[in-house]
């Protein structure tokens, strides 16, 4: 008896395990036998992330259901299957392991021709995302759903979960003159949203130029307080720099910060976007006045290192390690002004905005999706306005995009 007591809980923990994984939506879509693709002549855009929980890639997945006809793939930034670096062209070509054409969508091209279209009847969407508006994959979404409804095709999301969850909303929106393809949508720095929900407010609130007939392939036990190691799922390399879960929560932490290169973030050593270094920064100094600041959910901790790569390869450098000790009281994207407003009173001879070149002013710009951030810095306004100004959209995002939550 006390054998079989034994087997029933430990089959009783594995079901209950089981049945708090997350389903993304190509794992629903299997469940339902590829119902929805069928009869259709089908383009997938994809990359190494659209795998399913075997992680099997959805290409296959698709290429090889009886029911389905694969006839294009299509690749966003890095390539479907992930092997150019940020920022790098990316070609047409054909896939090795199908024969089928791959089109590139970031390169002269980055959004769907009706030439690339051609015999298409629709196009399924299954990237992960990190919940970050710099992050192009989603640009790639709202670009090709466009291009969908102007050539009359049915585009499917197949949603994933974000990663940073769905309660966390910061940055200001974007302003008009700062679209651009790392922030292509009037929306925050982080926006709370899953690919599906975001795709549905692009569609349904006059986002893009033409509203597409789309379909969302819905998740099964993914919750908005959920971050990515409570959905069960493993964490698949979404672009170089992003090789681990913990990488997403800070690439918002530091992203922006990068896009100066007048201090490392960790890209090009072995913590991409976990530090602020620089080879005339005093470890300890830093450290000491990051946690004077007593930031919820965040200790700053001495580092030395050299990176092997990108900025300051090779030199000696030191900063502070950033560490999430309460991710729910963390406010991610707040943490690079507060760095800079350090460095710019502890080092002022190295205050960016005021003793720099400015050929990394565009760029640090159309990343902030504005330029207030920068101009306040050099009008040297207090960071705690220029914190309320960057934060100031945040209910009223709250309010539009709630409308489309697919998800409690």
């Amino acid at each position: 008896m006390k054998k079989i007591a034994f087997f029933i809980l430990a089959f009783s923990c594995i079901f209950s395990l089981s049945a708090k994984r997350v389903m993304t939506g190509i794992e629903v879509l299997k469940e339902q036998n590829f119902k929805l693709l069928e009869g259709k002549r089908v383009g997938l855009i994809t990359n190494p992330t659209g795998v399913d929980v075997n992680l099997k890639s959805t290409i296959d997945l698709l290429n090889e259901a009886p029911n389905v006809k694969l006839v294009a793939l299509y690749g966003p930034e890095h390539g479907v299957r992930g092997n150019v670096y940020a920022g790098g062209t990316i070609s047409n070509e054909i896939d090795e392991k199908t024969g089928l054409p791959v089109y590139s969508l970031y390169g002269k091209t980055r959004k769907p021709t009706p030439e690339m279209l051609k015999g298409i009847d629709m196009l399924v969407y299954d990237i992960q995302d990190v919940g970050c508006r710099s992050y192009t994959y989603i640009s790639t979404l709202g670009l090709a759903m466009e291009a969908a409804a102007e050539n009359n095709i049915e585009f499917v999301v197949l949603d994933r979960p974000n990663p940073l969850g769905g309660e966390k909303i910061e940055g200001v929106i974007t302003e008009d003159p700062f679209i651009s393809f790392v922030s292509q949508f009037k929306i925050p720095y982080i926006y709370g949203q899953t690919c599906g929900e975001l795709a549905l407010m692009l569609n349904e609130e006059n986002f893009l130029k033409k509203k597409c007939k789309l379909t969302v392939v819905k998740m099964k036990n993914w919750k908005r307080s959920m971050k990515w190691e409570d959905t069960g799922l493993e964490w698949i390399i979404s672009s170089p720099h992003i090789p681990y879960k913990e990488s997403s929560y800070f690439y918002p932490v530091t992203g922006i910060l990068g896009e100066l290169y007048y201090l490392s973030t960790g890209v090009g050593y072995t913590l991409p976007f976990q530090i602020v270094a620089a080879p005339w920064i005093k470890a300890d100094e830093l450290a000491t006045a990051m946690n004077q600041l007593h930031l919820p959910g965040f200790i700053f901790r001495p580092i030395y290192l050299t990176p092997f790569y990108s900025t300051f390869q090779g030199e000696n450098c030191q900063g502070v390690q950033i560490h999430i000790t309460d991710y729910k009281k963390a406010t991610l994207s707040d943490v690079q002004f507060y760095v800079i407003d350090k460095i710019n009173k502890l080092y002022p001879d190295k205050n960016i905005f005021l003793h720099a070149d400015s050929t990394r002013f565009s760029m640090f710009d159309k990343v902030c999706g504005t330029n207030q951030v920068r101009l306040k810095f050099q009008e040297n306004i207090s960071i705690e306005d220029i914190l309320n100004f960057w934060n100031k959209d945040k209910e009223q995002y709250y309010q539009l995009s709630k409308k489309y939550y697919l998800y409690k």
